[in-house]
């Protein structure tokens, strides 16, 4: 029976972690994640949990001491921001090429400079090629199934890969919201028991962190690639199990009144509630406008995003991440490769919104509409990389 409580999504990633119960969590304070620790400490002083808490020097220490406890067979977790994930950046690479299955949950903030604390995707962003599968939440429901369903995907013998559960800083974190809990057997009975292929404990000589020689690196990164193309089954079905247990169902993506669309806007995160405000309010006017959710962008879902967005006109890809490419944000250059095969490809522009924290409104995605049906009426993209929310532009 689920539980229905009022949490933040920080409260509600933390009550997550309690009913998991890992062996270690190893962290280091950074806005705004700091709370996540913060609550789980408490549940470690009041004996609510078996978890050895590690309170470390730093962001990298942090990482450092997950992977010491993943190597030994145990569960490891952690949560950051911003520059803290930064300051991880080598641990990332070494976590995923070791095949451990932390769980890492990342309040999407800013990165400096200059030195900003609010909300954007930047950081994880910049991680989104280290090898770690990656889960995105537009509210804080999602963000606790994300951490429930979290654990089971990377620890599955077909993946063996770190995660990261991503939410919005500020927004999703501190915002409090209504929600349904599972009941603690439940989660516990979800995620089960794990039983490592390999322990440093374990008895058998091994090596950990070698010199890779060209005659093995290539075959390891190959290895560690393949296991995030097989994510993609494991994460479906793990899903399907999930929305059995709790009613809940989530896909790959969520496509919200697409069925006609003729122009659609792509979204990470909390801005899709915006989004699909905006959608409604134009549906009642009869356009036909759509929203898709991605909730995984590692693996991407190259095959069935473009199958889902292939009847459409025109498409507006939404990225709250500066890349400095000039052509683009990351999940556009993705979203556009995606369609690269399409017979009839759709004219796909790219907005950078919402930079360190710039609030992003209702108007702004009318805005956007209104810009798609430019291009639907022109039948050219016009200006394909553009920014929407700047003062004088």
């Amino acid at each position: 029976m689920a539980i229905r409580e009022r949490l933040s999504g920080n409260e509600a990633v933390a009550h997550a972690l309690k009913q998991i119960n890992p062996d270690v969590m190893a962290a280091f304070p950074i806005t705004p994640s700091t709370e996540i620790p913060q609550y789980f400490s408490t549940y470690v002083a009041n004996g609510e949990v078996d978890t050895e808490f590690v309170a470390v020097e730093s962001e990298h220490s942090a990482m450092s001491a997950c992977i010491g406890a993943s190597a030994s067979g145990g569960r490891a977790v952690t949560a950051t921001s911003s520059c803290g994930l930064a300051l991880m950046w080598e641990l990332l690479y070494v976590a995923s090429s070791m095949r451990l299955p932390i769980t890492l949950a990342v309040i999407n903030r800013a990165l400096t400079g200059p030195i900003n604390i609010n909300n954007d995707h930047c950081d994880a962003m910049g991680a989104r090629d280290s090898g770690w599968i990656q889960l995105y939440a537009e509210t804080n429901q999602e963000a606790y199934d994300n951490l429930c369903m979290a654990m089971r995907i990377s620890e599955h013998p077909d993946v063996m890969l770190p995660i990261m559960t991503c939410q919005d800083g500020f927004i999703t974190s501190h915002a409090i919201e209504n929600i349904d809990l599972l009941e603690d057997e439940a989660v516990t009975k979800f995620i089960g028991e794990y039983t490592p292929e390999w322990s440093l404990l374990g008895g058998a000589s091994l090596s950990v962190g070698p010199y890779d020689t060209p005659q093995y690196y290539y075959e390891h990164q190959y290895q560690r690639a393949m296991a995030m193309v097989d994510s993609k089954k494991v994460i479906l079905n793990i899903f399907e199990e999930f929305g059995a247990l709790t009613g809940r169902e989530y896909g790959l993506f969520e496509e919200y009144r697409m069925e006609d669309a003729e122009r659609a806007i792509i979204v990470l995160n909390s801005s899709a509630g915006t989004a699909k405000g905006a959608c409604d309010l134009l549906r009642e006017k009869g356009e036909k406008v759509g929203v898709v959710k991605l909730r995984i962008y590692r693996p991407f879902p190259m095959e069935e995003l473009s199958k889902a967005i292939s009847h459409v006109k025109a498409i507006a890809v939404m990225d709250k991440c500066e890349s400095f490419s000039a052509i683009g944000g990351p999940v556009f250059s993705d979203v556009r490769s995606a369609c690269y095969e399409l017979e009839e490809r759709p004219n796909i522009i790219n907005f950078i919104y919402g930079l360190g924290g710039r609030d992003v409104r209702v108007d702004d995605f009318i805005f956007v509409y209104d810009e798609l049906e430019k291009v639907v009426k022109s039948g050219k993209p016009g200006k394909i990389y553009r920014h929407v929310g700047v003062r004088g532009v």
